[in-house]
């Protein structure tokens, strides 16, 4: 009830009409605060504190409500009437120049006046950056470096993530999607989804908004620091998943992926019939030919009998897929003459054939056993790969090291399409634009990330905070576990589109 009471206190002292900014004279006219353009605690403020990537809450009572940051130790504090933390925090610490962290607004306390002065537009450029259209046009034209305000230069768009505690397996994936041009250039724009309506207590737009204000940090120019921590992005994730992805719980990053990509979808509105930039960037479809298969242990002569009938005919059916997995061969537990195991090497085309409409491959189910066999249809602008090196029982999780060789560009999918397609489809021919590791045992080991920046052509690694260029060469003698890959296009007209 007391903490109910403060935050409307904190409400009501923070009404513009009854602070120092303005003083109503005459017939409603309104004048500003002499002092307003003239603070003379402006030299206080220490930028190099300043960090805006966490949850916008009162450090002493934890209320998302009228939160102010202190611009000379960093902290945040409620309200700035004459009971807040806030004012309580100015005349304690003498720390005068707050930031409104929901209206942008500056305010010197304890004199309670709006600070109006063109200095301090970093700083909420800072907080919220945006992005016109001629700006997001152009980022993949350049490969300028940008100096942050701690000294340290960095490229836009490749910017470590913070590891708050085991949380790689998600930063890989948004490391990835932040470098996909339409996706990017889309939550670069919050007016392209700000119309979006949800059902009252829907929670799952929050995602939306999370991953936007993600997208413009990782690409703004005018950075304080060459990094950015992902806390809001990252609750929003636990909370919007019913905790089944956690910051301090390792998780698998295909997993994340495949969740990722169905919740931002359905949060953008898009349903199967209605696409959002998520299906438009990475949907393709394909066909599936399944048979049924008798039980193994039937006589031969009953397993004959049942092929002939109708439930064991091969059925032909027509799905989508935001991803395709590649399944690697088994890997042999053979040693060299020195006892070293050899990590076996398989080409990326051996595993693509299994969409090349004739390779069966036999699933089983608990009652059921089929074989299938897959035929792509379409292939989106953006092809994503998931490399299958995880198996699960009822024990333990084992990996495959299986290493797969790649080219890096001009890999040509062509002969995976049905002939139908292959005389529709202008372009088939796909360049590597990311590249996600996995490193170490199954259930302890380690991402990071390969990604290309189109404006420079270069190649980088990312761990974490870790920002490292490499060479082409060396991203293919990596366990790869996830890959997007680009469609070469003459006219496409994907990687303009910033809206849906």
């Amino acid at each position: 009830m007391v903490s109910l009471k403060r935050e409307r206190e904190a409400e009501v002292d923070d009404d513009d009409s009854e602070d120092g900014v303005t003083a109503k004279i005459g017939r409603g006219r309104v004048v500003e605060d002499r002092r307003s353009r003239h603070c003379p605690y402006l030299d206080t403020i220490n930028r190099s504190v300043l960090d805006f990537d966490f949850e916008k809450l009162c450090s002493i009572s934890l209320s998302h409500i009228n939160v102010y940051a202190c611009l000379i130790c960093g902290k945040y504090f409620q309200g700035r009437g004459l009971k807040s933390h806030a004012y309580t925090h100015s005349v304690q610490f003498t720390h005068h120049v707050f930031l409104n962290l929901h209206t942008l607004k500056f305010y010197c306390l304890p004199d309670n006046y709006e600070i109006i002065d063109s200095s301090l537009e970093d700083i909420t450029y800072v907080l919220k950056p945006t992005f016109t259209k001629q700006h997001i046009a152009g980022l993949d034209k350049q490969g300028k470096l940008y100096r942050a305000y701690d000294g340290t230069t960095y490229l836009p768009g490749i910017v470590g993530l913070n590891n708050i505690k085991a949380n790689d397996y998600a930063n890989v994936v948004l490391q990835a999607f932040s470098n996909v041009p339409p996706l990017r250039n889309y939550f670069l724009e919050e007016e392209n989804y700000r119309g979006i309506r949800r059902p009252p207590g829907d929670i799952m737009f929050l995602l939306v908004q999370r991953f936007g204000e993600l997208m413009r940090k990782l690409w703004n120019p005018r950075n304080f620091k060459a990094h950015v921590s992902p806390h809001e992005m990252l609750q929003a994730v636990v909370l919007c998943s019913k905790k089944n992805f956690q910051i301090t719980k390792q998780g698998d990053a295909v997993d994340f992926m495949t969740w990722f990509l169905n919740a931002l979808h359905g949060a953008l509105g898009g349903t199967k019939k209605k696409p959002s930039i998520i299906t438009k960037a990475f949907q393709g479809s394909m066909r599936i030919f399944s048979k049924k298969l008798p039980h193994p242990d039937l006589p031969p002569e009953e397993k004959e009998a049942l092929l002939v009938t109708e439930e064991y005919q091969e059925q032909m059916s027509e799905s989508t897929f935001l991803f395709l997995t590649l399944d690697l061969p088994t890997a042999p537990l053979y040693k060299d003459e020195k006892e070293q195991l050899i990590i076996p090497q398989v080409p990326l085309f051996n595993i693509l054939g299994k969409f090349n409409g004739s390779t069966e491959k036999e699933y089983k189910t608990y009652k059921e056993n089929f074989l299938k066999r897959f035929q792509l249809t379409k292939l989106p602008p953006y092809l994503i790969f998931c490399i299958k090196r995880f198996t699960k029982n009822n024990f333990f999780v084992e990996k495959n090291p299986t290493i797969v060789n790649f080219p890096i560009t001009n890999v040509d999918l062509r002969e995976y399409l049905t002939e139908e397609a292959q005389a529709t489809e202008k372009s088939t021919t796909y360049d590597l634009v990311a590249n996600v590791v996995h490193d170490g045992k199954p259930t302890e080991g380690a991402y990071r990330i390969h990604v290309l920046h189109h404006g420079t052509g270069k190649w980088y690694e990312m761990q974490d905070l870790q920002v490292t260029d490499i060479l082409p060469q060396m991203i293919t003698l990596s366990e790869a576990y996830i890959q997007i890959w680009k469609r070469q296009e003459t006219d496409d007209d994907t990687n303009n589109h910033t809206g849906v």
